[in-house]
């Protein structure tokens, strides 16, 4: 009989242990401490919670699952911390050294029995354990079209395209940890209450590992997976059992063959056979009705940012130097120059992506040196990417619904609870999406996946998600690459729409044409420095500009106004000699 009362309990409890792992997986994240949280979690559960004989079995064990999950919790701050800078296999060691020298810490320790282990009373049903389950898995499920789930989600996706528009990395990604360590906690004290008799090897580095297998089998990209990972990591041994599979060499392998198939053919794990509900919009309610509420704005002619001889070095090299410069609510601001000149480099200490190495830059109203990105996105900056930073696997939709964190209301909590007012912010948070796809013409590719659009289509995209975050300074590095002479007509269009509704613009672009058409002002850089600066007028006849850049239509034009005119109108029907991708991109 495969259903027996034991395991259905080990069902339950190796679900409860995957989502510990599904937890931080769903925010990028690789930690093997759950086993180290388990344990310290349930050897001081069991050594000062009452024995049943006093309180009774339900009581004692709730007291000890509320212990063993604040211990969890207390051990995930602790090397949270420390190691949430860390990524990949780096987290991973770091994360498996912690949950080990825990092991050796019970393994010495008198008051845990050292290695014969200490003996707890067996008070945990199924019942209890598919209740606790339940409770998990709704958590996750509610969880997921949450704020702070759709956070998550993009962290996981691209980091530092999540920075850029207000999401705390940082603090997300310790949320997730302990929300791990709570979880495997819980689990430490199920296991102790189930198996009558802990020992320090129950938590040891192979625990980690089949969690983690669980998880991943099931699949990280649906709240339903670590059941399904559960499911089928314990069936599996006893339906070899069935069919007559006693050899101790031939399960473990026949276990490892068919999760070997499940990682080549359901990358996605088990859960991705169940089709994903996207998130969609019905666009015949978008005009008229409430809008989510955005921030104040600078006036018409108000400092939005004034950089002071802003530069930055990387060793004996000046990628940008002593640059002066003052951005005034509502310009559009050009940044030209040949490929190297320090243009990236530039809206990157400005955005604070990277800190200058001398100098000041305030922006609004925030001084860019040790301010974190978010914060300088929470003040009103978004930006696009040289190189499209796109949440690939989810629509343009989500990928815009994620960009509106900064101005969408927290509902996790109410989700939980169900609250209508929860289910209205997330209504406000959608149509506010789809209003930013329609100003960029993208309204009808909604419910198209980000990685299936055209390139010119991804670029628009990722200004409509930046747009998503209400800012007051956008910032686009090279939004028309890619593009062709109509779509970046079109492009023009647009950014003389959002500077006349007030939005202050800076951006980078080859292409002088839209440049000269589009921008109140221009500088030009070169080799670090700012070559020249003014109207479109004055740029296209600067002597200068047209030598280090804009180059001479014939070879030897004069550079009177009337030439700067004839290079303008020249070069408006393509990009310039510099047409590849600038290689400022940011170091860091």
């Amino acid at each position: 009989m495969l259903f027996t009362e034991s395991t259905l309990v080990f069902i339950a409890l190796n679900g409860v242990f995957a989502f510990s792992f599904y937890a931080v997986l769903v925010a990028g994240q690789l930690s093997l401490a759950q086993a180290g949280f388990a344990g310290i979690a349930a050897f001081t559960a069991a050594t000062i919670t009452p024995a049943p004989t006093q309180w009774g079995p339900l009581p004692t064990l709730l007291f000890a699952m509320v212990v063993g999950m604040l211990v969890g919790a207390a051990a995930a701050v602790i090397l949270g911390l420390p190691t949430m800078r860390l990524r990949g296999v780096f987290l991973a060691i770091a994360t498996l050294g912690f949950a080990e020298a825990i092991r050796i810490f019970i393994l010495n320790a008198e008051w845990t029995g050292g290695a014969q282990g200490m003996p707890v009373p067996k008070i945990m049903t199924p019942l209890i354990a598919w209740t606790v389950l339940i409770i998990v898995t709704y958590w996750f499920w509610r969880q997921g079209r949450s704020r702070y789930g759709r956070a998550l989600e993009a962290i996981r996706e691209d980091e530092l395209a999540a920075r850029s528009i207000g999401i705390n990395v940082g603090g997300h990604r310790l949320s997730a940890f302990v929300a791990a360590g709570v979880l495997a906690g819980l689990y430490g004290v199920m296991w102790a209450y189930y198996l009558r008799l802990i020992a320090p090897e129950d938590f040891a580095f192979e625990k980690a590992i089949d969690g983690l297998v669980t998880a991943v089998v099931g699949g990280t990209a649906n709240f339903a997976g670590p059941i399904l990972g559960s499911g089928f990591q314990t069936l599996l041994p006893e339906i070899q059992r069935a069919i007559g599979i006693e050899a101790g060499w031939i399960r473990p392998f026949i276990s490892g063959l068919l999760l070997l198939l499940v990682i080549l053919y359901l990358p996605g794990g088990i859960a991705s056979l169940i089709p994903r509900r996207r998130q969609r919009i019905d666009v015949s309610t978008l005009d008229g009705g409430a809008v989510v509420a955005g921030r104040v704005h600078p006036a018409k002619g108000e400092v939005v940012a004034e950089l002071k001889g802003l530069s930055k070095e990387y060793g004996g090299v000046h990628a940008v130097r002593s640059v002066d410069l003052t951005v005034r609510s509502g310009d559009v601001v050009g940044l030209i120059g040949p490929n190297g000149a320090g243009k990236t480099t530039l809206v990157n200490m400005i955005s604070g992506l990277i800190p200058p190495s001398s100098g000041t830059a305030s922006v609004l109203g925030v001084q860019v040196g040790r301010t974190p990105v978010h914060k300088i996105a929470a003040a009103g900056v978004t930006r696009t990417f040289q190189h499209s930073k796109l949440f690939n696997r989810l629509t343009a939709l989500e990928n815009v619904l994620i960009g509106a964190h900064l101005v969408a209301r927290p509902t996790f909590l109410r989700r939980l609870l169900w609250l209508p007012s929860a289910r209205r912010d997330e209504r406000l948070a959608l149509e506010h999406a789809a209003r930013c796809l329609r100003r960029v013409g993208l309204l009808d590719k909604a419910n198209d996946t980000a990685k299936s659009l055209s390139y010119g289509d991804q670029r628009r995209l990722e200004i409509a998600r930046a747009l998503a975050a209400d800012p007051s300074l956008l910032i686009l590095d090279e939004p028309a690459a890619g593009m062709n002479h109509v779509e970046a007509e079109g492009l023009s269009t647009l950014i003389r729409s959002l500077a006349e509704d007030g939005l202050t613009i800076i951006f980078i672009e080859h292409n002088v044409g839209m440049v000269l058409d589009t921008c109140d002002h221009i500088v030009v850089l070169n080799f670090g420095e700012v070559l020249a600066e003014g109207s479109a007028a004055q740029i296209a006849a600067d002597e200068r500009v047209i030598e280090a850049y804009l180059g001479s239509a014939d070879g030897d034009r004069e550079a009177d106004a009337d030439g700067g005119a004839d290079v303008a109108a020249t070069d408006r029907s393509g990009r310039t000699g510099s047409d590849a991708e600038g290689k400022e991109e940011h170091r860091g």
